[in-house]
């Protein structure tokens, strides 16, 4: 008997077969029995999600593959698909297209927040142009949140971000950020749109400060198709003593090693049955060293962290991100971070590195963007290797 699929929810990252998913009663007046159902607050939604909104009951039975179903009080007919597990409301079409989600983690401090903030704002802006693709909300929630507590604050208010509050705190049970990526790709000689769902989760750098808190609070990280890892080479210390005159250096109480951090990664990974034939882990791991502006003034003339790849033709550049990724692991040898490349090598098949700036220079004292304004160095090339590596993005060259 064919084993049947089991897809993850892009909002609590539980796995369930398809036709488990539920139904909302959109509590309109129904045409057929010219009833309508209430609102009241769903407690599973709030329990799970942290929503205290009054909507429509949920309700189970019919195949959740299908599209639309009859509420079995009212019998009208909704388009509502939810969670069984956490009552979110699906996204138009999940289950049909595809369905990533992406899990974002770093330590505290390394910048992840101001990170997806402008790598959001970049797919959506320079690299859609030139990709001749789209990314937008795939709920209300999301786009509310993103322009509100990301975009306008950083980009309109140029203000940076406090610390990320940690999974584990009774009020911080907040929603990922679901995203639908549309693409035009050529099949057999036509044009047809590709679409791909994908889901960021900004963990709080102090999950990942023990094994426990690893374990409680990212389970997500078992359901994820792919991880971008933040690591910060200004909480190096080898590297701390390279840095541009002038630069911030991270400190205080919870700020740990990028080394640390990934082992607990790892750990976690490694427990969650995500290994391949030869043993390592098989999940594709985007490893991203933050604020490189910091380090500019030591790369030679020709460093590939130093050039602009063209993205003209909307293609992935394999050979130039192979070429990054190169350089950065000669700048894990000067920053003694060998333990790292070690690591990655050893327990991890899909693995490749890049150098970005969010910022393009470092904030003020006052945790304001510089004066020259937000100018983001490569931020998008970790996302779209990923997508690449998914097939939902198409890739020029070797590597």
């Amino acid at each position: 008997m064919a084993k049947i699929k089991r897809i993850a929810c892009p909002y609590c990252y539980e796995t369930y077969e398809p036709r488990t998913i539920g139904f909302r009663c959109n509590a309109r007046l129904s045409a057929a029995s010219q009833k309508r159902c209430g609102r009241a607050r769903d407690e599973v939604l709030q329990d799970r999600m942290g929503e205290r909104g009054e909507v429509g009951p949920a309700f189970f039975g019919p195949d959740g593959r299908q599209p639309k179903a009859s509420c079995p009080e009212c019998q009208g007919e909704t388009s509502y698909r939810i969670c069984p597990v956490c009552h979110m409301t699906l996204p138009a079409q999940f289950g049909v297209v595809a369905n990533r989600l992406i899990a974002m983690v770093g330590a505290k401090a390394s910048g992840k927040t101001v990170y997806m903030t402008v790598l959001l704002h970049e797919m959506m802006n320079q690299v859609g142009a030139a990709y001749g693709a789209s990314l937008m909300g795939s709920d209300d929630n999301t786009l509310r949140r993103y322009r509100d507590d990301y975009q306008d604050h950083l980009y309109r208010d140029g203000q940076l971000f406090g610390g990320t509050r940690p999974a584990g705190a009774t009020d911080n049970r907040v929603a990922p950020l679901v995203f639908r990526f549309g693409l035009r790709r050529r099949v057999r000689f036509k044009e047809r749109p590709q679409h791909t769902v994908l889901s960021f989760f900004d963990t709080a750098g102090e999950d990942f400060n023990s094994r426990e808190s690893v374990e409680v609070n990212t389970r997500y990280l078992a359901s994820a198709d792919g991880i971008i890892l933040i690591l910060d080479p200004l909480q190096m210390p080898a590297a701390r003593r390279l840095v541009r005159e002038g630069t911030q250096v991270p400190g205080g109480e919870g700020v740990d090693s990028p080394v640390n951090v990934l082992s607990r990664v790892t750990d976690q990974l490694l427990t969650q049955d995500r290994t391949d034939s030869s043993g390592r882990i098989r999940t594709p791991v985007a490893v991203v060293f933050s604020k490189m502006d910091a380090f500019t003034h030591l790369l030679e003339r020709g460093s590939p962290l130093l050039a602009h790849p063209s993205q003209g033709d909307g293609r992935f550049d394999v050979e130039d991100s192979r070429n990054v990724h190169e350089e950065v692991r000669q700048l894990l040898k000067e920053w003694e971070g060998v333990a790292i490349d070690q690591l990655m090598e050893n327990t991890y098949s899909r693995f490749r590195y890049f150098g970005v700036s969010a910022l393009g220079a470092g904030p003020t004292a006052d945790a304001r963007v510089a004066a020259t304004g937000i100018q983001p160095y490569r931020v998008a090339d970790p996302l779209l290797w990923l997508l690449s590596e998914f097939g939902s993005v198409p890739r020029t060259g070797r590597g």
